[in-house]
């Protein structure tokens, strides 16, 4: 049998001899009248001992006959000829200690003083727990189920290694010790009615510094931990919640220097001051861990409600714990602080609804925070600043009213793969020239709830400056950081803000089915912005704005609902090697002095064309392909003037480029094609400069101006398009210098000259430039136009009228008048002729800022 050295004697000795549980030795009696009494009672104790041992098989029982005992002494009796039952029910009557001899006798003895049941009544006399604490190394305790444990007797392994310990147990110790033979042999258990008390025995070094407390409620004690003691709570059932320490006055436990190995477990630990509120009390704690210790707390519970301080303080130094499983809730004011260099190791603990921050981190604390769940908080869910660090990794942080996580003021915390989410007015906020690493993070789900009540009375120490956000990340104030890996999605307002020269490295994220934007860059914001993949957002995909100037680089940003990404009110930056593709509204839109580099992207399938630049906008576009996007390739309009060199634009399934309202631009070595309308349409009052182009192999014009607008022509080289090369409305003056127009395919003047109608090669969809005129006598109306082959045989004799050289198509053709088309098919159901393309859809997200 396993057992310490102190819980095993002789059998031999003055210790064996005095046992008040020594086995008396009886002789046999010759008589059977003798006999029979003894049969009666170990009846009558078999059946005893069968209710509390029934799961021992049973052995046979003694006849109870003289002449069927063995002429044996009464030793040989007891160890073989004595039933099970009535061995059990004896055993149950010993001590640790002498149950231990017992089993040194024989080996019956041995398996019969190793039953569970005996040693579990023993236990949960001395410890109280339930279940078996098992303590296999120092600083570590942990309760099993029996059933489940893979030695036959837990109970037994556990009483050995918690045997050695002083009990706090209130009005037991006198007790104990006006008992002494019959607590013989626990000379190794000390009791104490307070835990001071036991902490001086500690000093005293009366035992090796294992402390139970036991069920109660201990108030005000003293309790300055400045040696390696263990300290731990004995109760049955959740032993936290019967174990209940506070003080009203003072910190609850204070560690101090020489307790770097110390253990305090399973108990609640409360600061419950009677005044809350007195500024005297932001130095009192319910747990307060100072210089050069690095105790462990583990399961246990720990309330304040004091409303200044916090609960847990850890300060200075080489202050360095490990808080493991532990439930810092429901305090009335911060949950964890971590300051002036502390560390320390915090796992897997509670921390919810409190009344400030869940957890702070200030002035160089540097803590490892991992598998925390953070929640419900009345504030923010952790709170970094001042210098504060911190690894931050697996944590769930969720539903806190104001951000789930906030670094300012120099703080440069690490956070990985947490999800932070359901924040009731943000994920995450970096201002004031915080930093940070956010890497392989979920951010989700955070939302507006509550602020439109909200009132915003916070602390000035808190908060200088508040900011309200329903986004995912929230950068401003000089903002630094890394922002990598996370997954950002479902949130009420932008999955990322960065603002006010804040310049965050950002990648590698997903910012998703948000139900504003993705990312929104402001108020001179900056930033490095790559290979992150932004979809799926309700608004804008990217916003640039109010003097902001990022870089984005080799980003997927696709499938929104809205723009792809979106330069206004002078935003600028660069956009470069990007994905951008798939939205409802434009891939980009430039307005408002924004200028922005945008080099080697690739822009496809916008539903209201590739690149909008509107409203005074600019820009550098340089070397994109800007291809299959359902309206223009790229739109120039309201006095807008960017650049665009060496752009691939084709396939567009409406026209290439097209300048309109008075839009300038210079564009050069652009290859234009395949594109459905014209390769580049020049409109209403624009003057653009063309130099170097090649526009060819489209399906309708090169190149179209109309409707007074001017232009440029400088050595471009227009080929190979259907309707024909170069074509301008009537009252339309351009200069022209070294252009190639060449091979055009001049499918207008063929089908003229072949006396069929216009309609015939535009159909409702293209618009081809040539004389149209109007039928006074079929009463036709300005939005009418009227080809000449129409109007030489299907009006011929009628009073018909020249409008002007123009884009129209035939309404004659398209079946549209009073009289059918003689030159035309079968009619379409379209109505008036269209004279320009279809104007673009502009973005309405300033609506939503």
């Amino acid at each position: 049998t396993d057992v310490p050295a102190d819980m095993v004697a002789e059998e031999s000795g003055p210790g064996a001899q005095n046992s008040p549980y020594q086995l008396r030795r009886k002789s046999l009696l010759p008589k059977r009248t003798a006999a029979c009494p003894a049969k009666t009672n170990m009846e009558g104790a078999s059946t005893s001992a069968t209710e509390d041992f029934g799961h021992r098989a049973k052995r046979a029982r003694v006849s109870g006959k003289s002449q069927d005992l063995p002429a044996a002494p009464a030793e040989h009796y007891l160890e073989e000829k004595l039933p099970d039952e009535v061995v059990l029910k004896i055993f149950s009557y010993l001590l640790e200690q002498d149950l231990c001899r017992a089993a040194c006798v024989c080996k019956r003895f041995s398996e019969l003083a190793n039953d569970p049941i005996l040693w579990k009544r023993l236990y949960m006399d001395v410890f109280e727990y339930t279940r078996p604490m098992m303590h296999p190394e120092a600083g570590k305790f942990f309760q099993i189920n029996p059933e489940e444990y893979e030695q036959p007797n837990p109970w037994k392994e556990s009483f050995q290694q918690l045997y050695k310990g002083a009990h706090v147990k209130t009005g037991f110790a006198e007790h104990f010790y006006s008992n002494p033979a019959r607590y013989k042999g626990r000379e190794n258990m000390l009791y104490y009615d307070t835990i001071e008390d036991a902490l001086g025995g500690v000093q005293e070094a009366h035992f090796d510094g294992l402390i139970f407390v036991h069920s109660g409620v201990y108030t005000d004690e003293w309790i300055y931990i400045e040696s390696p003691i263990t300290m731990i709570g004995a109760a049955p059932g959740k032993v936290a919640d019967k174990v209940i320490i506070e003080n009203t006055r003072d910190s609850t436990f204070v560690f101090m220097e020489g307790s770097e190995d110390a253990y305090v477990g399973y108990m609640t630990i409360k600061f419950n001051p009677d005044d809350k509120s007195a500024q005297h009390h932001n130095a009192h704690h319910c747990l307060e861990i100072t210089v050069n210790c690095s105790p462990s707390i583990d399961h246990c519970i720990i309330r304040s409600t004091c409303t200044v301080g916090s609960a847990v303080c850890v300060s200075g130094q080489g202050a360095c714990p490990t808080i493991k499983h532990c439930n810092i809730s429901d305090c009335e004011n911060v949950g964890l602080y971590i300051t002036d260099h502390a560390q320390g190791i915090y796992e897997d603990n509670e921390i919810s609804n409190n009344a400030l921050a869940g957890i702070w981190v200030k002035n160089h604390g540097n803590p490892i925070i991992r598998r925390n769940h953070i929640h419900h908080g009345r504030d923010v869910g952790v709170f970094t600043f001042d210098h504060g660090m911190g690894y931050f990794e697996s944590c769930n942080i969720h539903r806190n009213r104001i951000a789930g996580f906030e670094v300012k003021a120099y703080a440069n915390p690490t956070v990985v793969r947490c999800e932070i989410h359901h924040g009731q007015t943000g994920g995450i906020y970096v201002h004031e020239k915080g930093r940070g690493q956010f890497i392989e993070n979920k951010i989700y789900a955070n939302n507006f709830a509550g602020v439109q009540t909200l009132s915003i009375a916070l602390s000035s120490l808190l908060f200088p400056t508040f900011y309200i956000t329903c986004g995912g990340v929230y950068i401003f104030g000089d903002g630094r950081g890394l922002i990598e890996g996370n997954d950002i999605y479902g949130n009420a307002l932008a999955g990322i803000q960065i603002r006010t020269n804040s310049c965050p490295i950002v990648r590698h994220n997903k910012i998703h089915d948000g139900q504003h934007g993705g990312i929104y860059v402001h108020e001179k914001g900056q930033g490095v912005i790559e290979e992150n993949e932004v979809y799926s957002n309700t608004l804008a995909g990217v916003w640039v704005t109010t003097g902001s100037t990022p870089v984005l680089r080799r980003n997927r940003i696709h499938s929104g609902k809205q723009v792809g990404v979106y330069f206004y009110d002078n935003g600028h930056g660069v956009l470069e090697d990007n994905d951008i593709y798939n939205h409802m509204y434009s891939g980009v839109q430039i307005r408002t002095g924004s200028n922005p580099k945008i080099r080697r992207n690739k822009i496809w399938g916008g539903q209201n064309g590739g690149i909008l630049v509107y409203n005074s906008g600019l820009g550098f576009i340089e070397d994109n392909e800007i291809f299959d996007n359902a309206m223009a390739g790229v739109w120039i309009k309201t006095d807008s003037n960017p650049t665009l060199r060496r752009n691939k634009i084709h396939d567009g399934r409406d026209g290439g480029i097209c300048i309109f309202n008075g839009g300038r631009g210079l564009l050069e070595e652009n290859d234009i094609f395949r594109n459905a309308q014209a390769g580049v349409l020049i409109s209403t009052n624009s003057h653009p400069v063309l130099r170097k182009n090649r526009i060819f192999d489209g399906f309708a014009a090169g190149i179209e101006i109309t409707n007074h607008a001017t232009a440029t022509l400088e050595g471009n080289q227009i080929f190979n398009n259907r309707f024909g090369g170069l074509f301008l409305a009537s009252g339309v003056n351009v200069t022209m210098k070294d252009n190639k127009i060449m091979n055009n395919q001049d499918a207008i003047e063929k089908a003229v000259s072949r006396g069929q109608c216009l309609y015939k090669i535009s159909s409702y969809t293209s618009y081809p430039m040539h004389d149209f005129y109007r039928c006074h006598t079929c009463n036709t109306t300005d939005r009418n136009a009227i080809c000449v082959n129409c109007i030489k045989k299907c009006h011929q004799g009628h009073d018909v009228e020249f409008i002007r050289h123009d884009r129209f198509f035939c309404d004659c053709g398209a079946g549209t008048l009073s009289n059918p088309c003689t030159l035309a098919g079968e009619p379409t159901h379209d109505t008036d002729t269209l004279y320009d393309s279809a104007p673009p859809i502009e973005s309405n997200t300033l609506q939503h800022n």
